[in-house]
């Protein structure tokens, strides 16, 4: 779940201009800015320029472009600094946004799908470059057994053998399957002019699988053995048993070992020289960071793609304050804007700032959506306080036609963004065909609760429950710091008194609201409706509204499933498609069938995806923003600016 950001107020075109009269006019002779104090982050001093060091021992170096007669120099602004830039000691969009200049991209995830950069290719089955092997497993041996859990095998551990049927074992060894993965580098250097080897990708591999690296251990504990086959060639090997549906992407990030090697994985994360100057592969190489104010790179004279990078300088700038990144970007001394710092609520401005030829807004739907939960199957001491109103289907349906979700778009979002009917967006190329989905038709709406027995019998405009005289107002909770969101709770509140269903509103704190069970109201299951988000992907997420995953006291309250939504044939639909290897008819068939039940069904009531925002001078060239891409940075090898 994501927490929403406050940001300042918006300035108005004119206001701004005003108060930045020489950018709107002058733009060459950008207005003098007071720097940002710095931010102390740690008592011990910071090394800053070990980088040019090393670039310039190395006198064979050649360059991989040419200075134009004005250097190329660009600058980033952010509202985020990063914490570090150790790839395994940090995840957030701000040292993403970093990383992307000093470590190269192995595979890239736009447009809901997969590519290679770092890589030769992405490995397939179809090519031979990944396979499925039988295997003879043994008492004692890990496998991932038929409900997908990894196992210790024994005596009683139901297993899926490798003709795909669902054995007992029994003490004599049985035939599984194994997934074999093999991926090829392209070859290159990292900044300091050693080159990249596949042992440095195993480095890492290790490193991650390190008690000490906050990293998910999950595929790593589904791997049984990771190995260097050449020295650009890795082999990944799963457990019996695993069909990982992103096998493909089971390469890690090469790190230097002959420089880190010697520290462990618990100091690499607090040292300097993975934290705050490390030595990579990328496009660029760290000249300084000035803890609290920017970071400048540098080419790396060693990249292996000829030509690029086409800048002769980067810099990321940090700006706290929209407002004052929003100036800097009209005066000129910012040469983009991230989505850390602008949302949706500049767009207007944005807008305005484009039609005066001063900017240009880039907006992006992305892979976080919000929605509306019914709580179907509440917890059961939650359950008495109130009649069973969401149990029939039909009251689900009414619900979705009573909302207005397309209003919700124009004028939240300023009809930048899509309502969505599923998990995914109408873009995903697994997006299924004939969904069924439910208008703003509140005639249809009326019919539909009539037909569930929800009438309004003492003609006070408000519906009782069938054979009682409750009146349906069910309270909906939400987060309290999110502005959007309390905008669209109050849109539902106004759609659904007009179905004659009165919504009460009630505001928790993100902590809060997000606690887990039993404590917490959401993941607790004590609740009627709720408003919050969920983020989307390359794969489909069907798994957040299994049976199984019903946050409940025996899985530890662990579920995401919090409507309570049971339904055997989704169930069946969704754990097909993600037990199976993308490509097959097996994995796209048990999507699209998952996808029919839930547009049907509707566990809850998807609404529209939220945008991605930012904003370039109309000189950057090659800036843009994805859908399932993290961070608009992911190509600064190719950015430029005109001449």
């Amino acid at each position: 779940m994501q927490k929403a950001k406050k940001r300042a107020a918006v300035p108005s075109f004119v206001a701004l201009c005003f108060i930045l009269l020489i950018a709107c006019t002058t733009p060459e002779e950008p207005a003098t800015q007071t720097p940002t104090p710095p931010i102390e982050e740690e008592a011990t001093p910071i090394v800053t320029e070990i980088v040019v060091t090393a670039i310039a021992e190395v006198p064979t170096a050649v360059p991989t472009s040419v200075p134009a007669t004005e250097p190329k120099a660009l600058v980033v602004c952010m509202s985020q600094e990063p914490d570090s830039l150790y790839p395994h000691g940090s995840t957030t969009l701000a040292a993403t946004a970093v990383q992307h200049a000093i470590f190269e991209n192995n595979i890239t995830t736009l447009s809901f799908d997969y590519q290679a950069q770092g890589l030769e290719k992405i490995p397939s089955l179809v090519d031979g470059d990944a396979r499925i092997v039988p295997i003879e497993v043994n008492s004692g041996d890990i496998a991932v057994a038929a409900d997908g859990n990894l196992v210790i095998v024994e005596p009683g551990i139901a297993l899926t053998n490798s003709n795909g049927e669902v054995t007992m074992f029994d003490g004599v060894p049985i035939e599984m399957e194994q997934l074999i993965v093999d991926f090829t580098m392209k070859e290159r250097r990292w900044s300091d002019g050693m080159p990249v080897t596949a042992h440095d990708s195993v480095y890492s591999y290790n490193l991650v699988a390190d008690p000490n690296t906050p990293q998910s251990k999950f595929t790593i504990n589904r791997t049984a053995s990771y190995v260097a086959t050449d020295n650009l060639t890795t082999r990944w090997v799963g457990v019996p048993g695993f069909y990982d549906t992103t096998y493909f992407t089971n390469f890690w990030q090469p790190l230097p070992e002959h420089i880190w090697g010697e520290l462990s994985a618990a100091e690499l994360l607090v040292t300097e020289a993975s934290r705050r100057l490390p030595v990579g592969d990328g496009p660029f190489a760290i000249k300084e960071w000035i803890p609290g104010e920017q970071i400048q790179l540098v080419p790396n004279p060693f990249y292996y793609q000829e030509g690029l990078p086409h800048l002769d300088s980067l810099t990321y700038k940090f700006i706290p304050e929209t407002n004052q990144l929003i100036s800097q970007l009209l005066s000129g001394e910012c040469d983009i804007g991230t989505q850390d710092a602008l949302g949706s609520e500049h767009t207007p401005f944005l807008l305005e700032a484009e039609s005066n030829g001063l900017l240009v807004p880039y907006f992006q739907t992305g892979t976080v959506w919000e929605h509306i939960d019914f709580g179907i199957n509440p917890e059961p001491a939650h359950a008495v306080t109130r009649p069973d109103w969401y149990e029939d289907v039909r009251v689900r349906q009414a619900i979705a036609m009573c909302t207005n979700r397309q209003r919700m778009v124009d004028d939240i979002l300023f009809g930048r963004s899509e309502v969505v009917h599923v998990y995914i967006p109408n873009s995903h190329p697994l997006f299924a065909n004939g969904l069924t989905e439910w208008p703003h038709d509140l005639i249809a709406a009326s019919a539909l609760l009539d037909e569930a027995g929800f009438l309004d019998n003492n003609g006070d405009g408000i519906r009782e429950a069938p054979s009682t005289e409750t009146p349906f107002s069910p309270t909906l909770i939400t987060t309290l710091e999110n502005d959007m969101r309390n905008q669209l709770v109050q849109y539902f509140k106004e759609d659904l008194l007009a179905c004659g269903i009165e919504v009460q509103l009630s505001y928790f704190l993100s902590g809060d609201l997000y606690a887990p069970g039993p404590n917490g109201p959401l993941f607790g299951r004590r609740f009627d409706l709720s408003e919050f988000a969920w983020s989307t992907g390359v794969q489909p997420p069907c798994q957040y509204f299994l049976s199984s995953q019903i946050p409940a006291a025996v899985n530890d309250w662990t579920g995401q499933n919090n409507s309570g939504f049971t339904n055997e044939a989704f169930d069946d639909a969704c754990l097909q498609a993600i037990r199976s290897i993308p490509g097959t008819a097996a994995y796209r068939d048990g999507h699209a069938e998952a996808q029919r039940i839930f547009a049907e069904q509707l566990p809850i009531l998807p609404l529209f995806l939220r945008l991605r925002v930012a904003a370039a001078r109309p000189e950057v060239l090659n800036f843009g923003v994805d859908s399932t891409q993290e961070s608009e940075l992911y190509n600064i090898h190719q950015i430029d600016l005109r001449e």
